[in-house]
């Protein structure tokens, strides 16, 4: 492969952190790559962490990077390198309850409305399909998951909400997320999960991790009450109710 090939850009982010971005589209490919990336990364002693998003790669190192061009040159040269099978981490497949009822999803309605679409046909459409986990932020615990059918494509609110409940659903534009606890919001929330979606204090903060899949599932506010009494703050929870 020629350095010209190379089709990515490098930024001096700070003065230990270099920010690697991918050409601007969302797609799965793009996801793998940067993953695969990731996991040669994780090789190399000197880098403290990696952080990605849809299109991009920060990388956070140890200490202050003495010369941005050698460290790009290295970069490059380990991005060439090929990659055996059995290092390509696997991901994970996880199904998440989630109640749609009005109680749980205060902007149903007004999806509804706007896409003139019965309450029953967002619910069979949002969870009849595998939304793959782009990344984790905006909040500790957030989850990008996309993407979604084109029938539920909907903007974000014009004036966000003050506040949601920990565990809502939302939906906005092409993706749909997880609001992991109590907090501010601007998607349209159609439903409620009973889980937690995130611990601090747990070895792995959050349940999943970018490449895995997601799919949810509908219960009823009976089953909610009950899922949600048994999972007890507990982020391993979802573990076990995926094994």
């Amino acid at each position: 492969m020629k350095e010209k090939d190379i089709n990515l850009s490098f930024l001096l982010y700070n003065e230990n952190s270099i920010l690697i971005g991918w050409t601007k589209i969302i797609n799965e490919s793009t996801l793998k790559e940067i993953l695969i990336y990731k996991n040669k990364l994780s090789k190399i002693k000197s880098i403290q962490n990696t952080i990605n998003a849809y299109n991009s790669l920060l990388i956070k190192y140890k200490s202050e990077i003495k010369s941005f061009n050698e460290e790009v040159k290295n970069l490059k040269g380990l991005y060439k390198e090929k990659v055996k099978t059995q290092e390509i981490k696997m991901s994970k497949h996880w199904k998440i309850p989630v109640c749609y009822g009005k109680k749980y999803a205060p902007d149903i309605y007004l999806v509804s409305k706007k896409l003139k679409l019965s309450s029953s046909e967002i619910i069979k459409l949002h969870s009849s399909k595998k939304y793959t986990l782009y990344f984790i932020g905006f909040l500790p615990g957030f989850i990008y998951l996309g993407q979604l059918d084109s029938k539920l494509r909907i903007p974000r609110k014009q004036n966000p909400s003050k506040i949601y409940m920990a565990g809502s659903i939302g939906i906005a534009d092409y993706q749909t997320g997880i609001y992991p606890n109590d907090s501010p919001g601007g998607w349209n929330i159609i439903g409620n999960s009973p889980l937690t979606y995130f611990d601090p204090f747990n070895k792995a903060p959050c349940f999943a991790n970018s490449g895995d899949t997601i799919e949810f599932y509908s219960i009823n506010e009976k089953e909610y009450n009950q899922t949600k009494h048994l999972s007890n703050n507990n982020l391993n929870f979802i573990k076990e109710l995926n094994d």
